[in-house]
């Protein structure tokens, strides 16, 4: 066991992920991954307050949460672990970390990205991160898990984003 699965999504813990993907997943433990939300009180005590009773939350920085993933720490829980940026799972994976399956869920619209879906939008950076992380595991686009389930390079390429 350990991660079930890990999801890219600005919002962090919502409505969709704290209902919806944590029951579909049966995750027994929540893990956000921010260097800036695990350094904040005010932002620990919102994501808990978001997460589903009976369901552990950690909130831990990138060093923390590889350190502990890579000594075992979670294997025999149902993780199910959340980032805000690509770049936060490249991160964790040149520290050594194996990721299951990546679900891009939401990424929001800014100043130069591309529209991927109706919720997903990548800049340069988002890509290039994306790219290489999947060099180590498969990298999925899906907003719920009752929709349909897109590559990542299927909409690259068909929104002209590679």
């Amino acid at each position: 066991m350990g991660i079930e699965n890990v999801r890219i999504d600005e919002r962090l813990i919502h409505g969709q992920v704290a209902n919806m993907w944590t029951n579909y997943l049966q995750a027994t433990r929540i893990m956000v991954v921010d260097n800036e939300a695990a350094k904040s009180d005010i932002a620990k005590s919102s994501l808990k307050l978001a997460t589903p009773a009976g369901v552990a939350l950690s909130v831990l920085s990138i060093d923390k949460a590889a350190a502990n993933i890579n000594s075992g720490r979670y294997n025999q829980q149902r993780v199910f672990l959340i980032v805000k940026k690509p770049e936060t799972l490249l991160d964790l994976v040149k520290l050594g970390v194996h990721l299951p399956t990546i679900t891009v869920g939401n990424m929001s619209k800014k100043e130069g990205t591309k529209q991927l879906t109706k919720s997903v939008h990548v800049s340069k950076t988002d890509v290039e991160a994306l790219k290489e992380v999947q060099k180590t595991t498969e990298i999925v686009v899906q907003m719920v898990p009752n929709e349909t389930k897109y590559t990542l390079d299927e909409l690259l390429l068909k929104e002209g984003a590679v």
